[in-house]
């Protein structure tokens, strides 16, 4: 547990970056840092490690004061994981990530050996490991910047805004081995972003920071999204948290239809194609491949001259999992250029296919009865 006593931290030009911020990082989860420039995110994260020394206050590492710590001890039982990855360019990639194992004293070929296993457990191919980080791709680093902060079997991650200088699709991907990492490790980790997205989608719990260091907000992300503290909170959250909430709402079984298919390979002009189209909805059907897995629609106003391939396959829309979120299943419904949004089973095999108005008669009909909940439950409690 990491626990900050009424920490402050001002400057010698009389600048407050943190002002008696009073908050408690639990053992094992992610706790989440956000908002605007200017809130002391990072001055926070920096003086757990006490890369900065707080002005004021004390920060506890469970039942131990961190100041009691030399501030190389304390480093060393710490991952620290930045922007860039903060890599070593002159080292190659296994050598960077076996540098604190060298430093705690394993010999070259224990922390190299080591070193290997956490590029696995990153999800980076040996092969890398003999390439210098000039030579990888912005998620490769920062995948190896991870590996090297697992190094020592840190209890405590440290991060800060580490996945915010890749792109969109790279970031999610690293979003998602980040949270398998940690369903596996159970790492103590602070993590500072200012994408409120980023923050809901990690976070076990949130602190919105507002400008001056002061905690506006520290709850679970389901929380924070429908009861936000103030104005300040609110805003900073965004005026689509309504949509948002609902990735944490667990949607019930949907009234999904069979869709009619079309598997690639298929010829229209053919007996078999001729039939699908004819079951058609719409203009639209459904390609998907011989494991029953949707590639995405055919636009029937523009067919294929010969055999359905992917070149003819229309990517719009996403896919829900079949007991997944209300948001899957809204976004896979909305984003899709039939209407109809495209539901899969754990295996990513096709289920049926859902509508919009659908899915939000089954968020009415939750909503009604979670509201009926809370009457029944004041009813009782009075």
């Amino acid at each position: 547990m990491i626990r900050f006593e009424s920490v402050t931290k001002r400057y010698a030009d009389g600048t407050v970056a943190v002002d008696q911020l009073d908050l408690v990082a639990p053992s094992r989860q992610i706790t989440v840092l956000v908002g605007p420039s200017g809130c002391g995110k990072t001055t926070s994260l920096r003086m757990i490690n006490r890369m900065i020394e707080p002005t004021a206050g004390r920060i506890w590492l469970d039942d131990r004061d961190t100041s009691t710590f030399s501030a190389s001890d304390l480093r060393r039982g710490m991952g620290y994981v930045i922007q860039h990855a903060g890599l070593f360019p002159h080292r190659t990639v296994v050598d960077n990530v076996a540098t604190v194992p060298l430093l705690l004293g394993q010999s070259r070929r224990q922390a190299r050996s080591h070193a290997m296993e956490l590029l696995e457990l990153v999800g980076l191919d040996a092969e890398l490991a003999s390439r210098y980080p000039a030579q990888l791709s912005g998620g490769q680093q920062q995948r190896v910047g991870v590996a090297r902060a697992l190094a020592a079997d840190p209890p405590v991650m440290l991060m800060d805004e580490p996945f915010s200088a890749v792109d969109p699709i790279v970031r999610a991907q690293l979003q998602d081995e980040f949270l398998r990492l940690q369903a596996e490790l159970a790492k103590t980790i602070v993590f500072v972003t200012h994408d409120i997205d980023e923050a809901v989608k990690l976070g076990d719990q949130v602190a919105v920071l507002r400008v001056g260091g002061h905690l506006a907000q520290l709850a679970s992300p389901a929380d924070l999204l429908s009861r936000p503290a103030d104005a300040f909170v609110a805003s900073f959250v965004g005026r689509d948290r309504g949509y948002r909430a609902l990735q944490f709402e667990q949607a019930p079984p949907l009234p999904t239809r069979a869709e009619p298919v079309v598997r690639l390979g298929v010829d229209l002009a053919s007996a078999e194609g001729a039939r699908v189209v004819g079951q058609s909805l719409e203009g639209w059907l459904l390609v998907v491949d011989d494991e029953n897995e949707p590639q995405g629609w055919l636009d029937l106003r523009v067919p294929p001259a010969g055999p359905v391939d992917q070149a003819a396959v229309h990517r719009g829309g996403t896919l829900a999992r079949q007991g997944g979120s209300f948001r899957e299943a809204l976004d896979a419904a909305l984003s899709s250029p039939s209407g109809r949004g495209v539901v899969v089973d754990d295996e990513g095999r096709l289920v049926g296919s859902v509508t919009a108005s659908q899915v939000v008669t089954a968020i009415e009909r939750q909503a009604a009865a979670d509201r009926g909940g809370e009457r029944q439950a004041t009813r009782v409690g009075t």
